[in-house]
């Protein structure tokens, strides 16, 4: 049998092709005629939809502030003690808006080019366009709010470059971006809650959805503090509750970011979209040893004024100002000259890989590669230089105790940011009517990577500008109709499975801790299924995953019990999410038998060793549908097609 029908027989396939509902007419029109043709709800009405929101980064408090400002109740549910907490806070570089306040080329259609182009021609056209057009709003939004970006000497807001980009788009305040964004969108969700627009429960994890009709009403949640089980219902359900990059375990996210919202809600009939679609960042300080639980990134900002290097000679020993400069491999540039520094993540991490991997790697245990400022520092000056990075020098520092402004810094590729998510259409809706989905949760915008500085801008693109007109063209035929009662027998029943998990979590008295389990995991996934696979790699995977989720759950141990706060007992649901949604992602991955942007697979690759795409075979967006754990899932694609960028080899040379 070929290794093809082996993998065919892992899945079934659905007959009829997925429809994203993107609205005729031309792609630069389609936003505005939509906005215009969608339903509307009155002020007076609004104040009649009960909305539940799950996540506080940028994509759920710009969407909770929003709804809260039109008029709709509002509950959002954090885990967080604050929505200060959210991840979205870590981001440093910046966001990408079509301003072209550089005067240097950049427009809508550029940034859009730019953004399909980058994803490797693996995203839906429509949302793309939609994205880049609401960019300067954003901006303005932002800047109103009181964002302290950097400005020029003529007092115009301050743009630099980042990576795939050949123009100066990216805003940005220092190396805190997303603290001063999200701060800004806190400020903008605390002033609804403090009118009673919008209720905030902090420290409330959303361990349920609830289905009623087919349509989601609402869901069930814990309180991590006190380990009450409640009930939440409502008109519609957002879901704003990031990615899923610590399924590998190592990765620049937070420790406490998961994929639970989005896979229970997959469990419930929602569609997992491109979920091999994993960004790994090359701008990441270097693992120390193989005990550290995280990794830290650092902004690719950096790569503006820092130059990629490693020596020529293979393992060379020697401290970075003994190697002359005529023994150093600036390889980034020599290898894309147009580009230079700032090509995309995906081709940049997968070229820092190819200099360690061949014996050229610096640091304590060879496991990274230069970034240096120096050529900059000469150029510009120190105090130039520092007055852009100071914070993210400081930080590295700290780490590191090396001063990037005397020694240079030493980066390596780590996991950051997934593209794939819940599958949703134009509206962002899911497949599941009422369950909406925002930001990195969901898959829409970036295809198979995401360029730098993006993310900020789609979260903050889907809570402020697109879901407060989408979701009122949902709720306008509900005009009248309640939100179904807690005390119905869906929620009883949902209250019910949540019970039983925690029940079997605390009594199932093992011999290993739920971090051992997560560790394993992703040693699998990042050693299978990680910068580079294979067919024998995913295979593997897929042959050790189902025995460890199997042994996890005859041999975990959590201590303490549900009445209090008990970390352990979050982690263990969690975790055991984990082990479900890793093996979609490698079955995901093995089924995808192409290279395209961040999943590289070393069958198919160019002459040049860059991602090799088979766009007859597989131009779609690839959503799978739950059919029981365990149980061969069922693939739904949606064809993508490209009619305002022409497909074409990516080449940043």
């Amino acid at each position: 049998m070929s290794p093809r029908s082996n993998i065919s027989a892992r899945f079934d396939t659905a007959p009829d092709p997925l429809d994203g509902r993107v609205p005729p007419g031309p792609i630069d029109s389609k936003w505005t005629d939509h906005k215009f043709d969608m339903r509307l709800v009155n002020p007076a009405n609004k104040r009649k939809f009960e909305i539940i929101v799950v996540g506080s980064g940028l994509a759920g408090a710009s969407a909770a502030a929003s709804l809260g400002e039109l008029g709709y109740k509002v509950t959002l549910l954090t885990f967080h003690d604050s929505p200060r907490r959210a991840h979205s806070i870590a981001a440093q570089g910046g966001i990408n808006a079509a301003k072209n306040y550089k005067n240097d080329g950049d427009s809508v259609h550029r940034l859009f080019y730019d953004t399909v182009k980058g994803g490797d021609y693996r995203s839906r056209e429509a949302n793309v366009h939609r994205l880049a057009e609401v960019s300067v709003d954003i901006i303005d939004q932002c800047a109103a709010q009181g964002v302290p970006f950097a400005r020029e000497y003529g007092g115009l807001l301050d743009n630099r470059s980042f990576g795939g980009a050949q123009v100066s788009r990216t805003f940005y305040a220092r190396g805190q971006t997303g603290q001063q964004l999200l701060l800004g969108a806190y400020s903008a969700l605390m002033r609804q809650v403090h009118l009673g627009s919008v209720k905030l429960y902090r420290r409330t994890e959303m361990l349920e959805l609830v289905l009623h009709d087919g349509r989601a009403t609402g869901v069930v949640a814990r309180d991590l503090v006190t380990g009450e089980i409640r009930s939440f219902s409502g008109h519609a359900v957002v879901l704003a509750t990031g990615g899923y990059g610590n399924v590998f375990y190592l990765s620049t996210n937070a420790k406490a970011s998961n994929a639970s919202a989005t896979w229970r809600a997959h469990r419930k009939g929602a569609l997992f979209a491109n979920p091999c679609f994993t960004q790994i960042h090359p701008t990441c300080i270097p693992a120390s040893d193989e005990f550290q639980s995280k990794l830290t990134l650092m902004s690719e900002s950096l790569r503006n004024d820092g130059r990629v290097w490693v020596p020529k000679e293979l393992d060379d020993t020697r401290t970075a100002d003994l190697v002359p400069e005529s023994e150093r491999d600036y390889f980034l540039e020599r290898r894309y000259p147009a580009f230079g520094n700032l090509v995309p993540r995906d081709v940049a991490s997968r070229a820092i890989k190819r200099e360690v991997d061949a014996g050229r790697g610096v640091g304590p245990i060879k496991n990274g590669v230069y970034l240096d400022f120096a050529e900059s520092i000469e150029r510009l000056g120190p105090k130039a230089v520092e007055e852009r990075y100071s914070n993210l020098f400081e930080m590295y520092e700290r780490i590191t105790d090396e001063n990037p402004q005397n020694t240079p810094m030493r980066i390596y590729p780590a996991v950051h940011y997934t593209m794939g998510g819940l599958w949703v259409d134009y509206d962002l809706m899911s497949n599941l009517p009422g369950l909406f989905v925002l930001g990195e949760a969901n898959f829409s915008d970036h295809g198979a990577n995401r360029l730098g500085a993006s993310a900020l801008m789609q979260g903050l693109a889907d809570g402020y500008f697109v879901l407060p007109y989408t979701i009122g063209n949902y709720l306008a035929p509900l005009l009248g109709a309640a939100p179904v009662s807690t005390d119905d027998t869906v929620f009883a029943e949902a209250e019910s499975t949540v019970r039983d998990e925690i029940k079997r979590y605390l009594s199932t008295n093992g011999t290993h801790s739920v971090d051992w389990f997560h560790r394993e995991l992703g040693k699998i996934v990042w050693d299978n299924c990680g910068m580079a696979r294979s067919t024998e790699t995913l295979e593997k995977a897929l042959t050790e995953i189902p025995p460890l989720r199997e042994q996890f759950h005859n041999d975990v141990k959590v201590l303490g019990d549900n009445e209090s706060m008990n970390q352990s007992l979050e982690k263990a649901g969690r975790v055991s999410d984990f082990l479900e949604f890793g093996e979609l992602m490698c079955l995901d991955a093995l089924h995808r038998e192409e290279s395209c942007g961040g999943h590289f697979r070393v069958e198919h690759q160019t002459e040049d060793g860059e991602a090799l795409r088979d766009d007859e075979n597989f131009a779609y967006a690839g959503a799978w549908e739950f059919n029981g754990v365990g149980a061969p899932p069922t693939l739904h694609k949606e064809p993508l097609e490209f009619e305002n960028v022409h497909l074409a080899q990516r080449s940043y040379k």
